[in-house]
């Protein structure tokens, strides 16, 4: 049974969301929680009847969101220090945690380790379509200055997320840039270009609006981009909302309409909602961790266990390090 780590401590809302999602996730799908925050604080909140099928891991500090990445590597009482140990001494199999982004991925990286081979772990997200398919976007923020060695190794990484974990087999694979044509593209973008030619799921450049039409699996950045990829895509989501929300209540039309458009409303808020998609794994690090948004509802945390539980029941880490080794050999 998959054991998965998830520091209850760290989210914006306090613990009893993680809790209330970790008890969802477990009603749905068989796993061994172990929750790690303060022990008297959290134990309240688990229903008596899941109190002997969870593991609990005391941890009397919490990391705050003004500390720093570097303060969690000094910081050896938090949640999420706790937490990552667990995993790099195979006590779990994944971490989860809504806390410190940075933190999380700065731990994993230093105290579980990379893969063999790769040079920078990426995090990446999963974002909506106008089709039934998704698009995966690697890096959206854990490195902003990037090589173009480092982009093509993102571009493998995703390929294998994507094909392990979301099951889809022949992934296509884009670079985003500033134009489809061949010219197009900054020095580093160009040099990734040539690296990955050769590669057959490769599609070439892609532009910011193939992310969002479903005719590329992966879509490849340096973290810097994606991060400002990320944030806006959001905003443009919660505008739309807004607009739509504010215009429908001026006019007696438009709520009857809207009245008859509920469907179609709930599917779209269904599909720009985080909360579907949980969180955004790290992927290149010798286990799984999985960064929860910091608002993270019970939905979105239950959801975040579900991406771990599918991340580490495949073989994406052995995956990843035989890709990477290949890609090595054709550069």
């Amino acid at each position: 049974m998959l054991r998965i780590a998830i520091d209850v401590m760290g989210g914006d809302l306090g613990p009893l969301p993680v809790i209330q999602g970790t008890i969802k996730a477990f009603r749905q799908q068989e796993f061994h929680p172990i929750l790690v925050g303060r022990v008297d604080e959290i134990k309240n909140l688990v229903p008596p009847q899941f109190i002997d099928k969870v593991t609990f891991v005391n941890a009397d500090e919490v990391l705050s969101m003004s500390d720093s990445a570097t303060d969690a590597l000094k910081k050896k009482e938090t949640s999420i220090y706790k937490a990552v140990e667990l995993v790099r001494d195979g006590k779990a199999d994944a971490i989860v945690s809504p806390g410190h982004s940075g933190a999380t991925m700065s731990l994993a990286t230093l105290r579980i380790g990379r893969i063999q081979g790769v040079l920078r772990p990426a995090i990446a997200s999963i974002m909506p379509t106008s089709t039934d398919k998704q698009s995966f976007v690697l890096d959206i923020g854990a490195n902003v200055d990037c090589k173009s060695e480092h982009l093509a190794q993102f571009a493998v990484m995703g390929e294998a997320y994507v094909r392990d974990v979301l099951k889809i087999q022949y992934p296509k694979v884009g670079l985003l840039s500033n134009g489809e044509e061949k010219s197009k593209g900054n020095e580093i973008t160009k040099e990734t270009h040539k690296i990955l030619s050769s590669r057959k799921s490769f599609v070439g450049y892609v532009e910011g609006n193939n992310i969002f039409d479903g005719s590329t699996d992966v879509i490849v950045c340096d973290g810097f981009v994606g991060n400002i990829l990320l944030k806006t895509s959001e905003g443009v989501a919660e505008s739309i909302t807004k607009i739509i929300k504010k215009n429908i209540r001026k006019s007696p039309i438009a709520i009857a309409g809207a009245l008859l458009m509920r469907r179609v409303f709930k599917i779209l808020k269904k599909q720009v909602d985080y909360a579907e998609y949980g969180g955004a794994p790290l992927i290149g690090i010798k286990g799984c961790a999985i960064v929860a948004h910091g608002k993270s509802n019970a939905k979105a945390i239950k959801n975040a266990i579900f991406q771990a539980i599918s991340f580490s029941a495949s073989n994406i880490n052995e995956d990843i390090e035989e890709k990477i080794a290949q890609l090595q050999l054709d550069i």
